[in-house]
């Protein structure tokens, strides 16, 4: 990630992506599991709706503070259960208008997600427009219980004395707090940097074909 001058935040890489040396060298797909979109392990290739899917995930651990499937082992074991429509589970303090949008990039049909220009207006309209998402997000902020982490970053942001570099650090230390308090309630298995996943796309497709043709053998027995 990168800073502008803006103080924006402007994401680089959100790790799918292979290394840039072998491109044209192999089939091989990377990413991490939890943030790819279910048409990349049915053969698709990468684009604009598969990154669509992963700002899903984003949002997802904007809202809650937590890594997507983070309780569970990222084999091919979550990736069968992605590709049979298995999302993160919406928390209840989640206001209405951003679990659509989220459910809605999470769609398993590519063609049905939003687009990145129209996400984009989504948000804006959240952001400037007081009306009735402005409640929704008001609300929400009110059910959500405060960890002493999440009191700690609102006197972090409340805090304009701090330089640039100052609330950086402030915001790294907080991150590994945060990363280590929950190391507990974290699968050893899940696993969040970008690694070659055809190996267990492979698995998780003899694993599909064995069940298809142990159903056809059952109707053909059912049949007699």
């Amino acid at each position: 990630m990168s800073f502008r001058s803006s103080i924006k935040c402007c994401i680089g890489d959100l790790g799918l992506s292979q290394p840039a040396s072998e491109t044209s060298f192999n089939n091989e797909i990377y990413g991490v599991i939890p943030y790819v979109a279910p048409e990349i392990f049915n053969g698709a290739v990468f684009t604009k709706a598969s990154d669509v899917y992963s700002l899903g995930m984003i949002m997802w651990e904007c809202t809650t503070g937590c890594k997507p499937f983070a309780d569970v082992e990222h084999d091919h074991t979550l990736i069968y259960k992605i590709l049979n429509g298995k999302r993160p589970e919406i928390t209840k303090d989640t206001p209405e208008c951003y679990a659509n949008l989220m459910k809605r990039c999470w769609e398993l049909d590519p063609t049905k997600r939003p687009s990145i220009h129209e996400v984009g207006i989504t948000l804006s309209n959240w952001d400037y427009l007081y009306n009735e998402y402005t409640v929704q997000f008001k609300q929400a902020e009110k059910k959500r219980p405060l960890s002493p982490f999440i009191s700690k970053v609102s006197s972090i942001n409340s805090t304009s004395s701090l330089s640039f570099n100052e609330y950086i650090s402030k915001e790294y230390e907080l991150d590994i707090n945060i990363q280590s308090s929950t190391i507990g309630s974290s699968h050893s298995g899940g696993i969040y940097t970008s690694r070659p996943l055809s190996a267990l796309i492979s698995t998780v497709n003899e694993s599909r074909k064995h069940k298809i043709e142990e159903l056809d053998i059952e109707i053909q027995d059912s049949g007699k």
